[in-house]
């Protein structure tokens, strides 16, 4: 019998994704920007794709947690691995480890808030990746804290009425030394901000877009170019917040309109013909883009 070829991948190919979705792109990218990641999951997508037994998607140590203390558990793994370090406990190749989080805006934005807040005042050594696919999609697409104005879910059939969490800012009032937002088109950008996060001391974070063919509604072959999109019209700037200085990290050569990025999918197709939606909805836009270009010039 033929051996199993092991993958180099620290994150293996052919997990249980849906068709489109970038989750494993965007896990190896983080990833491969360190040697010794020790990591741990939320519940989630991420983690009912790659850990459905016997099958295990994970090249290096990872631990699942529950949706709502994923940085709770990787704060104890982190003191737990400072105490053997202190004590002379550890293996050489263990004393380069950098610890990662991996959440979705549902374990992130609402229910992991208050352990991902903990973590960070505490000021543990880790870096907080949240993927954010704008809602919980793992469980038939129910909005969260991190679905748009306007969305259809199955939990807002006529449009989600409130705005979304700003969850970058949130994590940058905690006085974090390194925070940025990403998204899965750009991957130099999205791997130098990863290298950034994991090379700095103290806690960090990585936000990261995640266009969901399923629950957004759109193509599976559409998801680099609706990230794209996103970023083009300002719906989702690239910046990063080190030290509690703004850099805007690159900007679109012509700020298309909102509409371009909304008729990309069929959460949106209620409002579409609205312009008094789409006109607030610009709005939003166009004051948070002027808040970020203050902020960077200062």
């Amino acid at each position: 019998m033929a051996e199993e070829k092991k993958s180099n991948l620290k994150f293996a190919s052919g997990g249980r994704t849906c068709a489109g979705c970038v989750i494993p792109l965007l896990v190896n990218n983080i990833l491969s920007q360190t040697e010794y990641p020790v990591c741990s999951v939320a519940t989630g997508c991420l983690e009912v794709t790659s850990t459905i037994y016997p099958y295990n998607a994970w090249n290096v140590p990872c631990i699942h947690s529950a949706f709502e203390n994923v940085a709770a558990t990787i704060a104890g793994t982190e003191v737990a691995f400072k105490y053997k370090e202190k004590n002379n406990l550890l293996d050489k190749d263990q004393k380069n480890i950098k610890f990662v989080a991996f959440a979705g805006d549902g374990g992130a934005y609402d229910i992991g808030l208050q352990a991902i807040s903990g973590a960070f005042e505490r000021g543990h050594d880790f870096t907080m990746v949240i993927y954010d696919n704008e809602g919980y999609q793992n469980t038939g697409g129910q909005r969260s804290g991190a679905t748009p104005l306007e969305a259809l879910t199955t939990t807002t059939p006529q449009g989600k009425k409130e705005k979304r969490k700003n969850l970058t800012e949130i994590l940058a009032a905690h006085k974090s030394p390194y925070i940025a937002q990403a998204a899965i088109h750009n991957l130099p950008d999205l791997q130098q901000k990863a290298k950034n996060a994991l090379e700095t001391e103290g806690p960090t974070a990585l936000i990261v877009l995640v266009p969901c063919p399923t629950m957004w509604g759109f193509p599976p072959s559409k998801t680099i170019e609706i990230s794209k999109i996103a970023f083009e019209t300002s719906f989702w700037p690239l910046y990063e917040v080190k030290e509690n200085q703004y850099k805007i990290t690159s900007k679109p050569s012509e700020k298309k309109p909102i509409e371009e990025f909304l008729k990309t999918q069929k959460r949106f197709e209620h409002i579409i013909e609205n312009k008094e939606k789409i006109k607030e909805i610009q709005k939003e836009i166009d004051d948070e883009w002027k808040r970020l270009l203050k902020l960077a010039k200062k």
